[in-house]
């Protein structure tokens, strides 16, 4: 039986790092699956939806939907990327009608900067914070709000645990 894991940590050593934490979480999106990420700019937001649109088999790249709102990609689901650093107040994101992008549309949403928004967005949800770490590494802490996000998470801790450690260096043995 999976243990259940509502919260995760993990640090990625470079953009490529955070694209495939981002491909694997697409490899394990189902429909109606919604990723909340927060974090200041350029803490990889994009970065991790790439990779997300990767492993939901989308091939061209997700660019930041700042200054339209949204985007819309197609792949195995369509990803619908949503921005919400333009906006201030929570009527104009409830205003948006995103609800239309959140349900039985055989589609995953990502939306950026959403603790502009988290009044009016789901309860259930995947959310991912990300932070700034020394040179281009991130924390991000991944925590699930309902069964299929726990679920989720855990074929994610899984993975992400089950990749083989880098080669230890031999230390010298003590003289005798």
């Amino acid at each position: 039986m999976t243990p259940v894991v509502d919260r995760f940590e993990i640090v990625t050593r470079s953009h490529d790092e955070t694209q495939q934490l981002g491909r694997l979480i697409g490899e394990l999106a189902t429909d109606g699956d919604i990723y909340l990420l927060s974090g200041e700019l350029g803490t990889g937001k994009t970065c991790l939806t790439q990779g997300i649109a990767w492993g939901l088999g989308i091939t061209e790249y997700a660019l930041s939907p700042t200054f339209v709102i949204m985007r819309e990609m197609h792949g195995r689901l369509t990803l619908y990327h949503v921005d919400l650093y333009r906006l201030d107040d929570i009527a104009e994101v409830a205003d948006l009608g995103l609800d239309d992008y959140f349900y039985g549309n055989a589609s995953v949403a990502v939306v950026e900067w959403a603790e502009n928004g988290l009044a009016v967005l789901p309860s259930e949800h995947l959310r991912v914070k990300i932070s700034h770490r020394p040179g281009n590494e991130r924390a991000l802490v991944l925590a699930a709000q309902g069964n299929r996000y726990q679920e989720l998470l855990s074929r994610v801790a899984m993975a992400t645990r089950s990749k083989p450690a880098p080669p230890r260096r031999a230390r010298p043995r003590p003289a005798e």
